[in-house]
C-alpha cells in the first residue's frame, strides 16, 4: 500500500466514524439522508394515478410543502411524473413551495431524501404500477440490488428525466 493509499484509507475511515457519531451528514459518505415524513392516511391518494397509497407502504414517495401539507405517491415513478409536470396534477401548487421530497428506501423501508437517493432502473422487481425506479439509500446497496435483480442502470435524482420515466411505462 502506498503512502497516498494509506492516507486515503485513513481519511475514509475517519469520515465514516464521524458520520456514525453524527458529526457529518451521511450524504458526505454516499448515503441519502433520513427524512421525517408521517405515514399517509388511509384516504390519501396518489395525485398521478389515483391509487390509495397507504395500501403500498413499501413503495411510498412523498412531497412536503412549506405549509406542512403533503402529497403521497405509490412509487417513485409517479412522484417524478408529478415533479416534471406539477401544474398538470396540482395547479394550485408551486414548485418553489416544496420543502422536502422523500422516497422509501427499498431495503431499510425508511424515508430518505429523494434528491440524495440512488435509483435502479430496469430490474426484475415491480411496484404497484408495474416497472419502477427502486430507491436506495447507499450506492453500495444500489449496486448490490442491481446485481441481484438484473437491474440495467443506476441513476441519481437529476437523471430521472421525463424521457427516463416514460421508458418505464
Amino acid at each position: 500500500m502506498t503512502p497516498v493509499t494509506k492516507w486515503l484509507s485513513r481519511c475514509s475511515s475517519i469520515l465514516a466514524a464521524l458520520c456514525l457519531v453524527g458529526y457529518l451528514p451521511s450524504s458526505l459518505m454516499g448515503a441519502a439522508a433520513a427524512i421525517e415524513m408521517p405515514k399517509p392516511a388511509a384516504r390519501d391518494k396518489c395525485p398521478v394515478c389515483g391509487m390509495f397509497v397507504a395500501k403500498y407502504p413499501d413503495w411510498l414517495a412523498a412531497v412536503r410543502f412549506r405549509d406542512g401539507s403533503r402529497v403521497y405517491f405509490d412509487g417513485a415513478k409517479d412522484m417524478f411524473k408529478y415533479l416534471h409536470a406539477p401544474k398538470k396534477y396540482d395547479p394550485a401548487r408551486r414548485p418553489e413551495d416544496i420543502q422536502a421530497i422523500a422516497v422509501m428506501d427499498y431495503y431499510g423501508l425508511t424515508w430518505i431524501d429523494a434528491r440524495q437517493a440512488w435509483y435502479v432502473l430496469g430490474s426484475d422487481v415491480y411496484g404497484p404500477m408495474g416497472r419502477e425506479l427502486i430507491p436506495l439509500e447507499r450506492e453500495a446497496d444500489a449496486r448490490e440490488f442491481m446485481k441481484d435483480h438484473r437491474g440495467m442502470k443506476i441513476i441519481r435524482f437529476a437523471e430521472a428525466t421525463p424521457e427516463v420515466i416514460k421508458g418505464l411505462e
